[in-house]
């Protein structure tokens, strides 16, 4: 595998650990470290750590080297901002636009995530990150037929930021949410756009203001992690309790 090869499969790596919480915020990326666990060369590290600054989930410290991006209340507010306004702009260009397929991509979608609700609702374990890799495809779903390539990055972009909120605040919204999203299902397929701009709003801000009732971020609050041997792959969570403290790599997220 070539050096160009090495570097994207580190880059999607790092970025994944990050967005679901492997990495916690504010852990230190010492490059050694790094380029032990993710097989590339520091320089190669280097610029992917750079690149990563850029989509603000990494954080450089001068000549401390790079951390995750902490986690705080205010950038929470702005990113759910943003995700809103994007998403529901992309939601009406999509109602406006799609046809059968988009219509069957919407089904399809929420099928997937309403089957795996149903398994949390019923207090089985499953896997956090294909539950929220399912919650991603439905929402893109609802917002592929607005036409702007652009429109649909940025999109996708925000939306990993809101996640990694999901995954690190330990929390699990439960029938809410998922009445939220049959709500949102019946909207696209009714062409009803001021409903699913009420229940989107709804379904952002929800999370939000769970996220701090609960103090979810309170344990990231001026620290710095050091970086642990290997990051490792998330357990399977139960849908009816949060994790202990202890156990940071087992999380439900709503």
């Amino acid at each position: 595998m070539d050096e160009l090869s090495i570097g994207e499969t580190a880059y999607r790596r790092i970025r994944a650990d990050i967005v679901f919480g492997r990495l916690a915020p504010g852990q230190r990326l010492a490059l050694d470290w790094m380029r032990e666990t993710y097989g590339a060369s520091i320089s190669t590290l280097r610029e992917l750590l750079s690149r990563l600054s850029s989509e603000d989930l990494v954080r450089a410290e001068g000549q401390r080297g790079f951390e995750v991006s902490p986690v705080s209340a205010a950038d929470l507010r702005e990113v759910a901002a943003l995700r809103l306004l994007l998403e529901t702009h992309a939601l009406e260009q999509s109602f406006a636009a799609g046809g059968l397929e988009w219509e069957s991509g919407v089904v399809a979608a929420h099928h997937k995530l309403a089957a795996l609700e149903r398994i949390l609702l019923a207090g089985e374990t499953a896997e956090a990150e294909r539950w929220k890799r399912y919650d991603y495809e439905f929402h893109h779903a609802l917002v592929a037929a607005c036409g702007s390539r652009a429109l649909l990055q940025a999109h996708a972009a925000i939306y990993d930021r809101y996640l990694r909120y999901q995954m690190v605040a330990v929390i699990f919204r439960g029938e809410v949410a998922a009445a939220e999203h049959r709500k949102l299902l019946d909207a696209a397929l009714a062409r009803d756009i001021a409903t699913a701009r009420s229940v989107l709003a709804e379904h952002v801000d929800g999370c939000v203001v769970q996220v701090l009732q609960t103090g979810g971020l309170d344990r990231f609050a001026g620290g710095t992690a050091e970086p642990q041997s290997k990051p490792g792959r998330r357990g399977r969570p139960r849908a009816d309790t949060a994790p202990a403290k202890s156990q940071p790599s087992k999380r439900k997220v709503g």
